[in-house]
């Protein structure tokens, strides 16, 4: 397997900074709070960004509004200030901000474009959602639209419209109408990408800026690779 690219403070990739935000192009090796893993995790990266870059002597306050699943590539916003972090949460609680992915699988969808409804419940031992047509027990509603972008030659791009966010969501129900995510394994992929990557990307976010009330869109390039080259 080839190594993982991981974002450091040297190479990170920030796609917004004002005042209140950062914004940041995940990459697959990174993971947004720290886990059991102990690895560094990419809001600690961020902290160590802005404290060299503005020469800030002591702690650096940044707070975890959403997160990627660490396979997935694509944007991540922070807060930078404690006015903003709560504002941010309730944004992404209440679902007024527009994320759009893009995910590329191996076969046709059976439409071109539909919503899909499922029913996910997750099992906490194999970290892992499974999606069911009817609701079960313990199971959350899962609701996303998606359309057919491109024809690659192996391959098909899908764009995602979140309109839930359940875990791992994207991923469990495209599995379900026999499209799993090229490299994800744990869904139905035939093989693993060789960096433990998926072909997962949160390609753009729009949302009301929590401070200055206007609207701010970021748009996330994909990893640079053959596949997600060929997308562009």
């Amino acid at each position: 397997m080839s190594k993982k690219i991981i974002s450091t403070a040297e190479n990170l990739q920030v796609l917004y900074e004002d005042n209140h935000l950062i914004a940041i192009n995940k990459r697959a090796g990174d993971i947004v709070q720290g886990d059991k893993t102990g690895d560094t995790p990419l809001s600690e990266v961020v902290k160590n960004y802005l404290k060299h870059k503005y020469n800030k002597p002591g702690n650096v306050y940044l707070g975890v509004a959403h997160r990627l699943d660490r396979p997935t590539t694509g944007i991540v916003v922070f807060a930078k200030t404690s006015k903003a972090l709560p504002r941010l949460n309730k944004l992404f609680a209440e679902k007024d901000a527009k994320k759009t992915y893009w995910a590329v699988v191996k076969k046709m969808p059976p439409k071109e474009e539909d919503t899909l409804i499922h029913w996910l419940k997750r099992n906490p031992k194999q970290n892992k959602s499974y999606a069911n047509i009817k609701e079960v027990t313990d199971s959350k509603k899962a609701i996303l639209d998606y359309k057919l972008i491109k024809k690659l030659d192996r391959h098909v791009l899908l764009e995602v419209n979140l309109k839930t966010g359940r875990h791992h969501q994207i991923r469990s129900q495209l599995s379900a109408i026999g499209c799993p995510i090229r490299g994800d394994l744990k869904y139905g992929a035939d093989r693993s990408n060789k960096d433990g990557s998926i072909h997962l990307h949160a390609r753009s976010l729009s949302f009301i800026h929590p401070v200055k009330k206007e609207l701010l869109q970021l748009v996330a390039p994909p990893p640079t690779e053959s596949i997600w080259n060929a997308c562009t």
